[in-house]
């Protein structure tokens, strides 16, 4: 099977979350705001979570939209950065 051109491939954007219980809330937002259709345009991914943070991949289309539904949630989840690649990520939280 031929790979993919470049020009068809998804483009990712990294977000780094801070929050409590962020894999059942993330998702739980998501459907809330922009529904099970906006959801899968969104190509969510979890790269990495810990109790506290995580570390999602969202299809760069659809940033401005899961923003926007992890801001209403009434639980608090937060933003901290976002970046085209997991190293460039990773060199600004550390």
């Amino acid at each position: 099977m031929k790979s993919l051109k470049p020009s068809m491939r998804e483009r990712k954007r990294y977000l780094f979350v801070e929050g409590e219980d962020l894999r059942k809330n993330i998702e739980k937002a998501i459907l809330e705001f922009i529904g099970s259709f906006g959801f899968s345009k969104t190509g969510l991914e979890f790269i990495k979570s810990n109790k506290n943070f995580a570390i999602i991949s969202v299809n760069r289309e659809m940033v401005d939209s899961v923003r926007a539904s992890l801001c209403v949630f009434p639980k608090k989840i937060d933003v901290k950065m976002i970046s085209g690649t997991l190293k460039g990520l990773k060199d600004k939280i550390n």
